[in-house]
């Protein structure tokens, strides 16, 4: 017997389509996390280079 949990993880049949497309939206909102984590840093180390006197 299927359990609900099951049915629910199996998407009625389009499973590989939808937890892909959750999966390539985690991996993007990660991505632009890290992308904006990254140009932060940069631009705080660009201005205090720049106002180093």
């Amino acid at each position: 017997m299927v359990s609900h949990f099951e049915q629910f993880l199996a998407m009625g049949g389009y499973a590989k389509y939808v937890w892909s497309a959750y999966g390539l939206g985690v991996i993007v909102i990660i991505g632009n996390g890290i992308y904006t984590a990254r140009i932060k840093r940069d631009a705080i180390a660009k201005l205090k280079r720049r106002y180093r006197t």
